[in-house]
């Protein structure tokens, strides 16, 4: 994941960001409109996009759905827009994750990192450390170091925990996590959701009241935030 393209309308961020990701050897393209960003985008394929929604020209919703009509390269939106809604529609528009303006560049160089994590290559499906369980996605068991016998999933708890595992780092929103463990019909089935995320906490997380990996992100949805080791 090396170009990315920056859209954003206030020169001050524009400036500030290429010159950060430049310093860490990203190829960096600009635009300041949605039009110039599509632009940038058909003449220089990016490998992220850094998008804000606030555009003079249209809405930067607009760019996600122009983008994925064609590209699958992750969108992370700034906004300093702070409903939860904005943030919910441009994540079931195709957006990858959202960083609230203002925003530290550390911070969005990691959502960066994790967004290449869960867009990079892989032959099989992981084995995930979570503590001292280890999660075996392709054998669908889950053990302790101890031995002290598996931790046993129902299919439904299986397919939501590796739809959040094989996202490490990313928002989800209710609607996308309903749809691809429940299926359509079921975007309004988030009691079903609170309840299964729930029991996998009880099971999985040495606090299940103080979560460590398995995140709600209020009005919004869920995270599976990887250790930091």
């Amino acid at each position: 994941m090396n170009r990315v393209l920056i859209v954003d309308d206030e020169p001050q961020i524009l400036r500030a960001l290429r010159i950060n990701l430049r310093a860490r050897g990203y190829e960096v393209h600009t635009a300041a409109t949605a039009a110039d960003a599509l632009a940038a985008a058909t003449a220089h394929p990016p490998d992220l996009v850094i998008l804000d929604l606030g555009l003079p020209d249209r809405d930067g919703m607009e760019v996600i759905t122009g983008l994925r009509g064609w590209s699958s390269a992750p969108i992370i939106v700034l906004s300093g827009r702070a409903d939860s809604a904005g943030k919910v529609a441009a994540l079931d528009a195709g957006a990858d994750d959202y960083v609230t303006k203002p925003f530290g560049v550390e911070e969005l160089l990691a959502r960066m990192r994790a967004t290449a994590r869960r867009t990079g290559p892989a032959d099989s499906l992981p084995l995930v450390r979570l503590g001292d369980l280890t999660v075996d996605l392709t054998a669908k068991q889950v053990t302790r170091d101890n031995g002290d016998g598996a931790v046993r999933l129902t299919p439904t708890e299986w397919h939501l925990i590796e739809v959040l595992l094989l996202n490490p780092g990313k928002l989800l929103s209710q609607r996308q996590l309903l749809r691809a463990v429940w299926g359509p019909g079921y975007d309004n089935a988030g009691g079903n959701l609170r309840l299964y995320m729930a029991q996998l906490r009880r099971k999985l997380e040495p606090d299940p009241a103080r979560p460590r990996w398995l995140i709600t992100e209020p009005g919004m949805g869920y995270r599976y935030q990887p250790p930091d080791d």
